[in-house]
């Protein structure tokens, strides 16, 4: 006995149903797995290493640089840069460094990719407020009546200090040296010392607080920032587009608004 049409016809559109909520179903489960895997490859949590000279800076670079990579955060970890290799020596969980010489880099060859230097610069002699102690220049260092504050002779701007007085054969005996030039700086500040040597950078960034000495550019010393990729990172890709970014034209221009120099 052969089915009616009515029959037929339910019995057909019962399997068309049937098929493509299937359909359906797989279909929206790929799509959805697409773009959940594409938002997940977009985003990333990324660990900067960088020299304490760059904290004002880096802090608005990295808020730029989030703004227009969204799904990227970007957070930084300040230290000496001779702290900061011990951390990646240690394994410390990061994904790119930046370090204040190109000393300190190329001793982690071992641990991170081929380094690109982003920026360059020079030392002051920062003194207190008005330069109570109306120190002119280099010369005056060497004064014992002098309280002076230099950074560690492993820190870079403490052998970058030690260089230039070295050069000149300036005898200085330090009341302290401190891990970071923003400890240096920050004993100025708070009168701890009468004067110290930092980068020109953070006595720009402490305007209002200190007085800056100039030091000729004979005298003088050029820092040199390399940043690269650290090869334990778990975001390699965002990693790389972060430190190509630090050669753009964009961070370029923000480097140099603060007072850094082209590389």
């Amino acid at each position: 006995m052969f089915p009616t049409r009515r029959a037929a016809t339910a019995a057909l559109a019962s399997t068309l149903l049937v098929t493509l909520a299937a359909c359906g179903a797989d279909g929206g489960d790929d799509s959805d797995s697409g773009t959940q895997a594409a938002a997940g490859s977009s985003k990333a949590e990324l660990t900067v290493l960088a020299a304490s000279s760059l904290t004002d800076v880096f802090k608005h670079a990295g808020a730029v640089y989030e703004k227009e990579h969204p799904g990227t955060k970007v957070t930084f970890s300040f230290a000496g840069s001779q702290e900061l290799a011990a951390q990646v020596r240690q394994g410390a969980p990061a994904d790119a460094l930046v370090t204040a010489d190109t000393k300190t880099m190329d001793g982690l060859k071992a641990d991170t990719g081929t380094p690109v230097v982003i920026a360059r610069n020079r030392l002051v002699i920062a003194t207190g407020k008005g330069n109570p102690e109306k120190i002119e220049g280099l010369d005056d260092l060497a004064d014992t009546g002098l309280k002076v504050v230099l950074a560690a002779p492993e820190v870079p701007v403490g052998r970058y200090s030690r260089q230039i007085l070295d050069a000149r054969k300036i005898t200085v005996k330090p009341v302290s040296e401190e891990p970071n030039v923003r400890a240096v700086l920050s004993k100025v500040e708070l009168g701890e010392a009468d004067a110290g040597m930092v980068y020109r950078t953070d006595a720009a960034a402490a305007t209002g607080k200190v007085d800056a000495v100039a030091i000729p550019d004979g005298q003088n010393a050029i820092a040199s920032y390399p940043a690269a990729t650290l090869k334990e990172s778990k975001h390699s890709a965002a990693a790389t587009a972060f430190v190509k970014w630090l050669s753009s034209a964009e961070a370029r221009k923000i480097l140099t608004d603060a007072g850094f120099e082209k590389p």
